[in-house]
């Protein structure tokens, strides 16, 4: 391949996006927002007066694998002295809500963070506490997209989570939210269909 075949291809690369998938794939969209999102607000039944057994939500930082290497899990990095970990100790029931308003996306299409086409998810589930095996992958999934956990106290008794997710709800549009069982969610495949340089609904990873 001579010099100029290799300038054109090292120009075209970074030029390269991914599809948010179409409508009918909701599987597909829900994995899709789960691996470009990097927090997500969380829900839990908060065991503190003065709001003891009302839902309390709280944001965290999450990571469903290192980029472009999506599992579809969400991964945590917690400590019990969070006041929301404190509930999922109790009941490790939760809810977790995350929105591509986070990302450039709704903003560059003027979409505000209610609208529909915004596309946001919510998985249902329990939180809970990784075993040795999988806290490696855990470990690298949050640090990678996370640098700053490297430095957090280490007095404080860090551990890594996951949702174990039982139900997943996606809004990419109008019509009403569409339900995906985990089974649908964890077969799709969200990252394999590439935009052309220039067309409308495209997002970088």
């Amino acid at each position: 391949m001579d010099l100029t075949r290799i300038g054109v291809i090292l120009f075209i690369l970074p030029c390269a996006y991914y599809c948010i998938p179409p409508h009918d794939k909701a599987a597909e969209v829900a994995r899709f927002v789960a691996h470009k999102c990097d927090w997500a607000s969380i829900s839990t039944i908060s065991t503190h007066d003065p709001v003891k057994g009302q839902p309390f939500a709280n944001v965290f930082s999450v990571s469903d694998g290192p980029k472009a290497k999506g599992t579809g899990v969400p991964y945590m990095y917690l400590t019990a002295m969070e006041i929301s970990v404190q509930d999922l100790q109790v009941n490790p029931t939760a809810s977790l809500a995350m929105s591509l308003a986070q990302t450039n996306y709704c903003k560059k299409h003027s979409y505000d963070p209610q609208s529909p086409l915004c596309v946001h998810i919510i998985l249902s589930g329990s939180v809970v506490k990784v075993n040795d095996t999988e806290a490696s992958f855990a470990k690298q999934s949050l640090f990678s997209r996370h640098p700053e956990m490297v430095d957090w106290p280490s007095d404080h008794g860090w551990f890594f989570a996951k949702m174990n997710i039982t139900q997943v709800w996606v809004l990419d549009y109008f019509g009403g939210i569409k339900t995906v069982t985990p089974e649908q969610y964890f077969s799709a495949e969200p990252l394999n269909v590439m935009c052309k340089w220039g067309k409308k609904k495209h997002l970088e990873l």
